[in-house]
């Protein structure tokens, strides 16, 4: 399967149900095709469903981006939005918005299921908007030391989905 299918998974996804067990997360406008490549062979080796919202800053068939995934794009779950609005339209579910911005740890959270697990673009995170629109209890942040600015995207989704995965015990993806 071409990364370039996927565009063709576009539908309502999780519009009106929770899988416990199935981690969501959500790139929005993500730019390097290396941290998402490294975040697609995340989401296969844990069961992760993951959503990237348009405008990317690279191709689907970007050299960098399969080079990161290796052959775990086939066994990863993708689904591109056009745009934020479309995807909120598709997943409703409720979002935890991952930023250096917070002041909450997102290990004094404790994740229900299915809650999607929301990262902002490399270079400026996300919009001020997007996590003002969001009860303050879901906007998290990675606990650093004082004087450091930012982990990289990709190390940033790894921590945060092992740590929702470590809460539910491992257990593996519903099919």
């Amino acid at each position: 399967m071409s990364l370039a299918s996927v565009t063709s998974k576009v539908a309502p996804v999780m519009a009106a149900t929770c899988n416990t067990h199935r981690i969501q997360v959500a790139l929005y406008q993500p730019e390097i095709p290396g941290n998402t490549g490294n975040i697609i062979r995340l989401c296969a080796n844990t069961g992760s469903q993951l959503h990237l919202i348009r405008p990317l800053g690279f191709e689907l068939e970007d050299a960098k981006l399969r080079r990161a995934g290796l052959d775990y794009r086939e066994w990863a779950d993708i689904v591109v939005h056009d745009g934020y609005d479309a995807f909120r339209k598709a997943t409703q579910a409720p979002l935890v918005a991952f930023t250096t911005h917070a002041t909450r740890s997102c290990f004094d959270r404790t994740y229900e299921g299915c809650e999607i697990l929301l990262f902002g673009p490399e270079t400026r995170g996300l919009p001020a908007a997007l996590r003002d629109a969001l009860p303050p209890q879901d906007v998290v942040r990675l606990p650093m030391m004082p004087q450091s600015r930012s982990l990289n995207l990709s190390n940033a989704v790894a921590v945060a989905v092992y740590e929702v995965w470590r809460q539910r015990r491992f257990a593996h993806p519903a099919p």
